[in-house]
């Protein structure tokens, strides 16, 4: 009785926070288009650089509140980690930018077998036949839901590629980093957002303003702008911590497949709130074979076999004080 109780809270625990992780992702995507459509709010990169001062105010206020323990992590891998993590953001900015939106959408649904292959080269995972077919259809859906124009050039191809690797190992490093040095995901994030807040708020006005040739200094803040801000950056705080906390339970590779039930339901919401000139046929059916494919994945993956590490143990430092 006791392990099915166990496994029924665990079971639970993981729904709650894949759901954490679902609604502050829309949340964020809905309300970043309103500030970036409607206010016309462009600096992507500076607003990123807020989404983690305001995230790093969170983690001290808890620090000081005792909920979060003293930890230790070493500066190589902190900057490392910084490092993948600025990569992917000012990565996919570039890509977007440079990309048509269909190769943007194909470079995205490309970070799955690019986390399969970091798993399978340096943490020995396994995957049945089953959970690879099933990884197949969702990105098989996904693509049909959201893949459309598709062109491709030198410049946009180079910083798709930086991008697709870049998160991929970021989020690999999530889970690597809190399993080698036992960190939570309150600590994990205590330690990287301070640095990724100061770094992108250093280059990010700069970096905007090659981007899209306006100066965030020079945006006409208004109350209402303001107030989409101050949102955008209290969903993101939760944003934030939801990702560690879904990477940290599961894995990359599990994080990227069962995501992608974000960029349905972000179609959808658009459909309902934006009108449904979008809606048609072929994106239904693709939707269909995207929640069918996550489906058998959670099914396939969990299965003895599923997905396993081959005798590989990773080393764990236990030398912080806990």
């Amino acid at each position: 009785m006791a392990p099915a109780s166990k496994a029924e809270k665990k079971a639970a625990v993981d729904a709650a926070a894949w759901m954490f992780n679902v609604v502050t992702s829309v949340g964020i995507i809905i309300v970043n288009k309103a500030l970036m459509a409607t206010y016309g709010f462009s600096f992507a990169t500076t607003l990123t650089g807020l989404h983690f001062a305001t995230t790093t105010l969170m983690t001290m206020v808890l620090r000081m509140l005792g909920y979060v323990q003293a930890s230790h992590l070493p500066l190589r891998d902190l900057l490392k980690f910084v490092l993948f993590a600025n990569f992917s953001i000012v990565g996919m900015n570039v890509s977007l930018m440079w990309n048509s939106v269909g190769f943007y959408q194909i470079a995205k649904l490309s970070m799955i077998p690019v986390s399969c292959l970091l798993e399978v080269v340096l943490d020995k995972i396994r995957y049945s036949r089953d959970t690879k077919l099933s990884i197949g259809v969702v990105l098989l859906g996904v693509g049909v839901c959201t893949v459309t124009d598709v062109s491709v050039n030198t410049r946009g191809f180079i910083a798709a590629f930086i991008a697709v690797w870049s998160t991929s190992m970021q989020q690999y490093y999530v889970h690597f980093l809190q399993r080698k040095y036992s960190l939570s995901s309150f600590n994990l994030l205590g330690h990287t957002a301070p640095a990724q807040a100061a770094s992108l708020l250093l280059l990010g006005p700069f970096l905007d303003y090659w981007l899209t040739n306006k100066r965030v200094d020079g945006f006409d803040y208004n109350a209402a702008s303001l107030m989409f801000i101050f949102l955008s950056c209290t969903i993101a705080v939760g944003t934030n911590l939801s990702q560690f906390i879904c990477i940290g339970r599961f894995t990359a590779v599990s994080f990227q497949v069962l995501g992608h039930m974000k960029t349905i339901l972000v179609l959808i919401m658009g459909f309902f709130f934006f009108g449904k000139e979008g809606l048609n046929l072929h994106v239904v059916f693709g939707m269909v074979i995207a929640v069918a494919g996550m489906i058998w994945y959670g099914n396939a993956s969990s299965k003895p076999g599923g997905k396993e590490r081959r005798s590989h143990s990773l080393p764990t430092n236990k030398t912080e004080t806990r």
